[in-house]
């Protein structure tokens, strides 16, 4: 038996002889890709039944792999549950609703959660972590590619990462109008740059410059497209704005020649996927749309490569208007050369701003257990969902199935409308946390809230009078206090360190947390939340503006003047 430790990428699965098989993209120490296959873990559901022993017999009809019995927490308290294990996942579908309707079963749980983000949770397993797996090669491509099917439970480890392969690229095209025709308009240019070393211009116009290599025809651009990506083997590969243009257009002139990307490490073509508002997904390539980032978390007025740039490190650079391509592509001339270096220095730009901007979406795909191309295209909410599944699983607990889809207005945060004027020696008081820190001091939690008990056993909230029990710890407050404390614990590892390097690093995974914590509450509020509770949503800002007004108040008899407040804090003046 064999033991090999990669960088796990990204993860699926198919379906080989009615099993499921689960594959692991990676990352070798020698820079080589593998695929790891994974066919012993078998997707399931829990059945919560009415008789355990009546249920079961109920669900031997159909014909399940394997039954157990387990214990979970759920609405505060223990709970027996039926495991139900099946072969492969479209065994699973077919046959909810009718497990869910058995006169013996009082409801099914979990039923609805893909089985890679499943594996990941079962195996304790983060994408671009270090795992280690046991098993033989099946098939070994020398500089390229091993296939190995593991035979034992695969584990995380703690290593040092090798340095990811990461490959920025750019197409240009060119329509004297300046918007592009996917029929009409071909591709003139393909730029590629990478943390490689790999500087390197495609066009089928000659150049007096090094770095431009010259192919007779748009065919023959694209397919140096395919060869770069295959012969340069990126772990990542970075494009701006490619999940709706470069990616599209390049899948709609190769089918124009009879030709598909095939990208993918398993050989397989580009997918258009519409769960992620149209993406361009790339087995075993994390395809990352680097302006996705920037939009969210920077807040400019363009998120134009140029402003971007210039934003992030003071400097210009070469800028081409749309309209203006065509003209400099019909000049052959200076212009041409200057459309040239324009083309590479975005894909080079890309690489500056990617170096600085990954890092927190590496951060939070490590936090949150899921892959890097759903982490940098998905909402907080999504993010959030994944960290308390896992968590769920950790301590023991239930996901709750999701509710419906709707949305119900709830009363917001004290507000003090500004005071007009000038102001002198204004100072601004604020909550640290406020909303999290409430959770936790009132124990708010959908597996709290109860009908029963008083001011002795219960917390009980201002303005709607909602219950939750004081003991024993609910299931979010339990969570929210721990990303609370790392948060607090890394921030104060900042203030002690002297390393340049290691504060940066302290500040990325802190502000990971952060973004987490402070979706939370927000999340309470829509019904599409598996810990979806309007009575959780309610409480916490009735005891923030409780909270907000208190303070004001002792403030002001203390001899400041309250000029404005919101939410979580409010400025004042000596009076």
């Amino acid at each position: 038996m064999e033991t090999m430790r990669f960088v796990l990428l990204d993860l699926d699965y198919v379906t080989q002889k009615g099993t499921a098989v689960v594959r692991l993209y990676g990352k070798l120490p020698d820079g080589r890709s593998i695929i790891a296959y994974d066919r012993k873990f078998k997707p399931y559901i829990y059945v919560l039944p009415h008789d355990i022993k009546e249920c079961r017999d109920d669900l031997n009809q159909f014909k399940p792999d394997k039954i157990e019995k387990v214990h979970k927490k759920e609405e505060g308290q223990e709970k027996e549950f039926l495991k139900i294990t099946f072969k492969e996942t479209r065994d699973i579908f077919p046959i909810r609703k009718k497990i869910k309707n058995l006169r013996s079963v009082e409801d099914i749980r979990e039923h609805d959660i893909p089985l890679q983000g499943r594996y990941l949770i079962d195996n304790d397993l983060f994408p671009l972590s270090v795992v280690e797996v046991q098993g033989r090669v099946i098939r070994n491509y020398p500089g390229k590619t091993c296939l190995f099917s593991i035979e034992n439970q695969p584990k995380q480890i703690k290593s040092s990462l090798p340095l990811l392969n990461i490959l920025s690229f750019k197409i240009e095209t060119c329509n004297p109008q300046g918007v592009p025709r996917l029929s009409e308009d071909p591709i003139i240019i393909i730029s590629f740059s990478s943390n490689q070393g790999l500087s390197r211009v495609f066009t089928t116009k000659n150049s007096i410059s090094d770095y431009v290599e010259t192919v007779p025809s748009e065919k023959e651009l694209i397919q140096k497209f395919t060869e770069t990506v295959k012969s340069e083997n990126p772990d990542i590969i970075i494009g701006y704005n490619s999940d709706k243009f470069d990616f599209p257009y390049l899948k709609e002139r190769a089918q124009k020649y009879g030709m598909k990307l095939n990208l993918g490490l398993d050989g397989s073509p580009i997918k258009f996927t519409t769960s992620h508002r149209k993406t361009a997904y790339i087995k075993g390539r994390v395809h990352v749309d680097l302006y996705k980032i920037v939009r969210r978390h920077l807040q400019l007025n363009s998120h134009t490569l140029k402003h971007v740039y210039l934003e992030l490190f003071g400097e210009d650079k070469i800028d081409f208007p749309a309209e203006e391509i065509c003209a400099c592509w019909n000049d052959d001339g200076e212009k041409l050369e200057k459309l040239y270096r324009y083309s590479l220095e975005d894909t080079q730009a890309m690489d500056r701003i990617s170096a600085i901007m990954l890092g927190l979406s590496i951060e939070l795909c490590r936090l949150v257990g899921q892959p890097l191309f759903d982490v940098t295209r998905r909402g907080t909410g999504y993010l959030v969902e994944w960290y308390l599944i896992r968590k769920s699983y950790e301590y023991g607990y239930m996901v709750p199935n999701k509710f419906g889809n709707y949305l119900r207005d709830v009363v917001g945060g004290y507000v003090e409308e500004p005071l007009p004027g000038l102001h002198e020696n204004i100072v601004y008081f604020d909550f640290r946390s406020l909303y999290p820190s409430i959770i936790i001091a009132k124990n708010i939690s959908p597996d709290t809230l109860t009908e029963d008990g008083d001011e002795e056993t219960c917390h009980i909230a201002p303005e709607f009078f909602y219950k939750f029990k004081k003991e024993p710890t609910g299931f979010i407050p339990l969570v929210t206090k721990e990303i609370l404390n790392n948060r607090f614990r890394l921030k104060a590892l900042m203030k002690e360190s002297t390393d340049p390097q290691k504060r940066q690093i302290l500040d990325i995974r802190q502000n990971a947390l952060k973004t987490l914590v402070s979706t939370i509450y927000g999340l309470y509020n829509h019904s599409t939340y598996r810990w979806y509770s309007i009575e959780c949503s309610e409480s916490i800002t009735a005891w923030g503006r409780e909270f907000l007004q208190k303070t004001t108040e002792k403030a002001e008899k203390n001899g400041f003047k309250v000029i404005y407040a919101d939410t979580d804090g409010f400025y004042a003046v000596l009076d």
